[in-house]
Formats: C-alpha cells, sequence, structure tokens
C-alpha cells in the first residue's frame, strides 16, 4: 500500500515541477558575428533568445510551423497533464477497476509522454552547439591598398532553470507512475 501514496506523492510533487518546467526557459541561444576590416572591429548580436518550452510553442505556432508546434503541445503539455488527472482519479477513487483501469491506461500513454524526454534531447542537441566558432578571413586589394578583413560568428547556448525543473518533473513522474502501476499489481495478486 505504501508504494500506491509514495506513488501519488512522487507523481504531485513533480507537477509541482512540471509548471516551472514549462514555463521557466529552458535553454538561452545567442549568435554573435564579429567584423574585422584593417585593425577595426565591429561586433552584432544576430540572436538573443530564452525559450522555455511554452514560448517555443508559442513561437512555432506564430511562424506557422502548426505540426510541430501541436507535437510539442500534446506531448509536453496535454500528456503530462492528462496523466496526472488519471492518477489523481484512480488514486482517490474507491473502485479497484476504476483504479485498474485508469493505471494501465495511464502506463499506456506513459509510452507516448516519453516524447518528453524526446523534447528535452532537442534540446540538449540544440546546446551542443555551445562555443561553437567560425571565422573566415580574406584580403582585398582596392587601387593598391590591401585591406585585410575577418569575419567570425559565435554560438552559445546554456541550459535554463526550466530545463532542470521540467526534467526532475520526467524522472520523478515515471518513477511516481511506476510504484502505482506496482502498487495495483500487488493488489491484484492478492
Amino acid at each position: 500500500m505504501y508504494k500506491k501514496h509514495l506513488g501519488f506523492a512522487l507523481n504531485i510533487v513533480a507537477l509541482g515541477l512540471f509548471f516551472p518546467g514549462i514555463l521557466l526557459t529552458m535553454f538561452t541561444f545567442n549568435m554573435e558575428m564579429a567584423a574585422n576590416i584593417s585593425g577595426s572591429s565591429l561586433t552584432s548580436s544576430l540572436i538573443n533568445k530564452e525559450l522555455s518550452i511554452i514560448t517555443t510553442v508559442k513561437e512555432l505556432w506564430e511562424d506557422q510551423r502548426l505540426l510541430v508546434a501541436a507535437l510539442i503541445f500534446a506531448f509536453s503539455i496535454c500528456i503530462p497533464l492528462l496523466k496526472t488527472l488519471l492518477l489523481c482519479i484512480a488514486y482517490f477513487t474507491k473502485s479497484l477497476q476504476v483504479e485498474k483501469r485508469l493505471i494501465k491506461f495511464v502506463a499506456a500513454i506513459g509510452k507516448w509522454s516519453m516524447a518528453d524526454v524526446f523534447v528535452i534531447a532537442i534540446f540538449l542537441a540544440i546546446m551542443s552547439t555551445n562555443h561553437a566558432e567560425t571565422s573566415n578571413s580574406e584580403q582585398l586589394s582596392v587601387f593598391g591598398f590591401k585591406i585585410a578583413f575577418e569575419v567570425s560568428t559565435q554560438t552559445l547556448s546554456a541550459a535554463g532553470e526550466g530545463f532542470y525543473y521540467f526534467t526532475a518533473y520526467c524522472v520523478l513522474s515515471l518513477i511516481g507512475t511506476q510504484l502505482a502501476s506496482s502498487a495495483i499489481k500487488t493488489v491484484a495478486e492478492n
């Protein structure tokens, strides 16, 4: 019986981590360009973004990337909320049959909620561009004068607070669901 209570408690804690996970910055992304022309330099920020899951979905939607926005919204927001709601109903229901069905359904959609982990993997892939730098040097000759110029870009990215909250949510939610499922199997065997 303790597994049922512990699983429920972990899912409630996970839900508490979920909201900061989707609302806070998941990662920051900054790309700068620098140009040096005969000793003079110019630096400009090309991209400077802080993205959360919610802002990512919003930007994708506004850019008409509707399918990607809908998938991230469904897998990272809707399914986790549905899963938590169903686990709460299962926890408080008096009917063992209803509880079993709900836990079984949550386990089935739990496979789909692995897309949460997929979203995290995408963010990690984006973050792997950290400190990527390109540089190109050229020399021009104009009216006999040689002008040297160099153009370089630097890409920096870092995980934000939302990344850690969302990762903690994913882990606790999976553990809590597994405990709840295990508790139902134990009750069914007795």
